[in-house]
């Protein structure tokens, strides 16, 4: 992450394949190298951390390195959301700061998958109720950050029971149906969004968000911002 962090850098978490082995494509995979960094709790400076700890929001940063697992793009484990305190699922966004990623969400019955295909300064609102993947299918390093209230915690376990996520993506771009989900729909394609009313557009990155309550009240409060949310999974979705 050297050039997009110039704040303290904690050790990172690393994920390795013993730990990602139960949502690949090929759970018999070997690979002694990190799948993927993740430093977590970000801030420049003190005041950053105090306005952060203030309005409950987390600052990360993930690494994701370009390469295949027998024949697999790289991504992430893959998790669902917790309930807010209201009872509504947390939402998330993401910004791509070098590199490309692709973004594979699905609703927890999984009547929904959607993929969003985004580079260095999109924006991707993951909406609540639906669990996400990210994917690096590129020949460089996809760096990425993330907003994210701390009060939630990953579910994890849902994709790693059924093997990974609805679909896996590999080498070349093909997207191959997990078995294990014999009714999921096909996929449907969405463009990143911008939400102009938070202030979340192209040019603002999200750690320009701090200082701006209202552009991230969304993340511990989805109940109130509900509108927002119906051009990720509506509107905003173009069929290929």
């Amino acid at each position: 992450m050297n050039g997009y962090w110039d704040g303290p850098k904690p050790e990172p978490q690393i994920r390795t394949i013993e730990e990602m082995r139960d949502v690949l494509a090929d759970p018999g995979c070997s690979s002694d190298q990190p799948l993927y960094f993740m430093y977590r709790d970000l801030a420049r400076n003190d005041d950053d951390r105090k306005w952060l700890r203030q309005h409950r929001i987390r600052y990360d940063i993930t690494v994701i390195p370009a390469r295949t697992l027998c024949g697999e793009y790289v991504k992430t484990m893959g998790h669902y959301h917790t309930e807010n305190p209201a009872g509504a699922l947390y939402p998330e966004i993401y910004e791509v700061l070098e590199g490309t990623g692709h973004y594979l969400l699905q609703t927890r019955s999984v009547d929904d998958v959607v993929m969003i295909e985004a580079s260095a300064g999109d924006k991707i609102l993951i909406p609540p109720g639906y669990g996400h993947v990210t994917i690096n299918p590129g020949r460089e390093d996809l760096v990425m950050a993330n907003l994210v209230s701390p009060e939630f915690s990953s579910n994890y376990g849902p994709y790693g029971e059924l093997r990974g996520a609805a679909y896996y993506e590999m080498e070349g771009g093909a997207l191959v149906k997990n078995p294990r989900y014999p009714d999921a729909p096909p996929v449907r394609y969405c463009n990143p969004v911008e939400v102009p009313d938070l202030g979340i557009e192209r040019g603002v990155g999200l750690y320009d968000l701090i200082g701006r309550p209202r552009s991230v009240a969304f993340l511990n409060h989805p109940e109130q911002f509900m509108e927002i949310f119906a051009d990720v999974t509506g509107g905003c979705l173009v069929m290929r």
